[in-house]
């Protein structure tokens, strides 16, 4: 049962986490390794949005050319992993299912490593290429194991379809990684562990088109969503098509996170943690939890992101161990609470 959602509802909650989002990002772009008074960050935007900026000072230059970038990429991903984690839920009907279930980080990461070790680096998104690629060959094999191509897509084949083609690619990461030599095998690593330092204006721009076309066409389906979660067959009573609707759920979905992954690397439990405690605090009508999970996810990654820039500073943590030390002991939790439910 559902509470009552409506449109002011919809639009009321979205601006609060737009707001909370805003305000986190200002305090972001306050921490790091040089400080900045928050006065000065104030004024500088003011300067900027102004157009009375003349020759930038040193911390214009960081505000503008180093954080706001890396801010404004880490809330794309945070977005993007939390809607792939809420319809991944919703479609395997388990709390613990996220993206990375399905492999797609397995996947991806193994396309960069591929990328990386054939120097294509040196190409404008040579490597982000080859790691969607690898996502999507991710999905197909996901569909042919799980039986898709027949048309007996399954919640439980798919799952174990996505552990399977992710133990697989996991092997294939391992033994790529013991046949690099040291310098890629650096890069490599920080990769692996979610690196969003490396985020361009390009990367940036192609990162966030994606969000805003996958976050449109998956809202199209939020009814339906609701539906198949109170059970096919009541689905299929009140007239969806149920296995169209998983297919164009599922293909949005990865290619959503798999951009992301292939950007930023492997960011883990954010797809977990953010959609399940959307759904306490606002129930799980979807009309309202895509909207509010894709909010909060991006503040809790720009939150994660900001500590793992200043907690061993000036050296910066990838953000993937931040996100691993909040995400496993609440997994945990979801495990033990799903256990005795």
């Amino acid at each position: 049962m559902y509470r009552r959602v409506t449109l002011s509802r919809v639009l009321g909650v979205s601006a609060l986490l737009l707001l909370l989002f805003v305000l986190l990002c200002l305090a972001a772009l306050c921490l790091g390794a040089i400080h900045i008074a928050p006065a000065d960050v104030v004024e500088s935007i003011a300067a900027v949005l102004s157009g009375n900026a003349s020759v930038p000072s040193e911390n214009e230059l960081i505000l503008f050319s180093v954080r706001l970038p890396r801010i404004i990429f880490a809330g794309i991903v945070g977005a993007s992993l939390s809607l792939g984690g809420v319809v991944f839920q919703a479609l395997l009907r388990n709390p613990l299912a996220d993206p990375y279930v399905l492999g797609i980080s397995g996947g991806s990461a193994l396309g960069a490593i591929i990328g990386i070790v054939l120097g294509a680096g040196s190409f404008y998104l040579g490597v982000p290429f080859l790691a969607f690629c690898g996502a999507l060959t991710t999905v197909f094999l996901v569909f042919i194991v799980a039986g898709g191509s027949r048309g007996l897509l399954l919640d439980n084949s798919l799952l174990l379809a996505g552990v399977v083609v992710n133990a697989f690619f996991s092997a294939a990461i391992l033994f790529a990684l013991s046949i690099v030599n040291s310098m890629e095998l650096h890069s490599i690593s920080f990769w692996l562990m979610g690196d969003l330092s490396s985020a361009a204006s390009k990367e940036i721009a192609v990162s966030a088109l994606c969000l805003f076309a996958g976050f449109v066409l998956l809202y199209a389906q939020a009814r339906k969503l609701n539906l198949m979660v109170q059970g096919e067959e009541t689905a299929l009573q009140l007239g969806v098509n149920v296995q169209g609707t998983k297919y164009i759920l599922l293909i949005v979905t990865s290619l959503i996170t798999a951009v992301a992954v292939s950007l930023a690397g492997i960011i883990g439990f954010v797809g977990i943690m953010v959609p399940h405690m959307m759904r306490l605090v606002f129930g799980s009508d979807h009309r309202l939890l895509l909207p509010a999970a894709a909010l909060f996810g991006a503040s809790f990654l720009v939150v994660a992101d900001t500590v793992a820039r200043i907690l061993l500073a000036p050296a910066e943590l990838p953000v993937g161990v931040i996100t691993a030390l909040c995400g496993a002991p609440y997994f945990i939790f979801l495990m033990r609470r799903k256990g005795r439910g």
